[in-house]
């Protein structure tokens, strides 16, 4: 006998389990199933918390440009207030390799310049002029509220009819028919389709349904604020080198750095490790005369990759009703509007939207 019965289950509550949630709601009934006490508090809770269409692969890039409009229509729809503050994204090559991925980033996007140097200090006067060679200005960044949408999700799922189960792990995932029975929380739950969209635990789910793995990484990224002896201005950009090395950006009246890393995991709760803070705090300094020498805070997350980088969604050929929503890597916040879209229509076999340029077979499992 069941406790529940739905159309859908959602397994996840970070940004890609409430703004799929949200997306199905429309069309079925849905419950989310969250591990944690809250929702949010892993990767989603974590975020760089930038928007920058320049910033990916092909695949991510299109999705990301695709979620533009949509974050502005959700301002309304969700209620949430502007989700986009516009800031500059500064590409940086400080060696041959920078120099080339610059020019990789401007020949990807129509919103991407490559300016002199005595440009890109004027943009960020910290910065040395001999530390750099080359540089590429993304004007179409923006930073992003990521609590404002994740709630607004939230609520929009709730006033969809959507329920939500907080601190109730899925602990077993069972064919039933053409359908599931799931243990949520020592709760027995009816579904027709399970979305897997736990984050770096997305294989563990699928093999709890039996279902194939897709070779998901979960890769721990590193950030800190610090500041020093020289504040920062409020209309900064966001400053990243080209080779994916560091980034920096204002942030609260300090400095939100980064290394960059991408240390491989266990699907975890991730902690900052001591030395990836002093590092991304070195590479800053060498760029920059911000100084920094005190570190406030810092924190950890998972950033999960499949071997192309790509997002995953949908369906093993031979295993349908087990929908993946997963491998999202570093870029989960940014394009989750537009994916969000798309995953519920592949999920649902529906057509997809004609503003997203992705084709479904580029997200497949693979």
């Amino acid at each position: 006998m069941a406790d529940a019965s739905v159309d859908v289950l959602v397994v996840g509550g970070g940004m890609a389990g409430v703004s799929i949630g949200y997306e199905l709601a429309a069309h079925a009934s849905v419950l989310l199933a969250e591990t944690e006490g809250e929702l949010g508090t892993h990767t989603t809770g974590r975020s760089a918390a930038v928007y920058a269409p320049s910033y990916g692969g092909a695949v991510v890039r299109a999705v990301t440009a695709a979620s533009g409009p949509r974050y502005r229509e959700l301002v309304d729809e969700l209620g949430t207030g502007e989700l986009l503050s516009p800031r500059t994204a500064l590409w940086l090559g400080c060696d041959d390799d920078g120099a080339a991925h610059v020019a990789e980033i401007a020949a990807g996007s129509d919103d991407v310049r490559e300016i002199s140097v005595a440009e890109a200090v004027a943009l960020c006067p910290v910065l040395r002029p001999d530390a750099f060679r080359v540089a590429a200005r993304d004007d179409s960044a923006s930073d992003i509220d990521v609590m404002a949408l994740h709630q607004g999700y939230r609520r929009g799922l709730a006033a969809r009819g959507g329920t939500v189960w907080p601190a109730s792990p899925v602990t077993a995932l069972d064919r039933d028919g053409a359908g599931w029975l799931a243990t949520v929380g020592g709760r027995h739950v009816r579904a027709g389709l399970v979305v897997d969209a736990a984050g770096a635990w997305a294989d563990q789910v699928a093999g709890l349904a039996g279902v194939p793995t897709i070779g998901l990484v979960p890769m721990r990224r590193t950030a800190a604020l610090a500041s020093g002896t020289t504040a920062p201005g409020l209309d900064w950009p966001l400053v990243a080198d080209a080779a994916d090395r560091f980034y920096f950006r204002p942030d609260s009246g300090r400095v939100l750095v980064s290394p960059a890393d991408e240390t491989p995991s266990e699907p975890c709760d991730a902690k900052p490790d001591e030395l990836d803070v002093a590092i991304a705090i070195e590479r800053v300094n060498e760029v920059t005369d911000l100084g920094l020498r005190t570190v406030h805070t810092a924190w950890a997350g998972l950033r999960s990759f499949v071997a192309d980088r790509a997002p995953v969604v949908g369906v093993w050929p031979d295993h349908a009703g087990f929908v993946f929503f997963a491998g999202q890597g570093g870029y989960g916040i940014q394009l989750a509007p537009a994916l969000a879209q798309l995953g519920a229509a592949i999920a649902l076999g529906a057509a997809p939207p004609e503003k997203i340029n992705v084709a479904a077979s580029d997200l497949a499992p693979r």
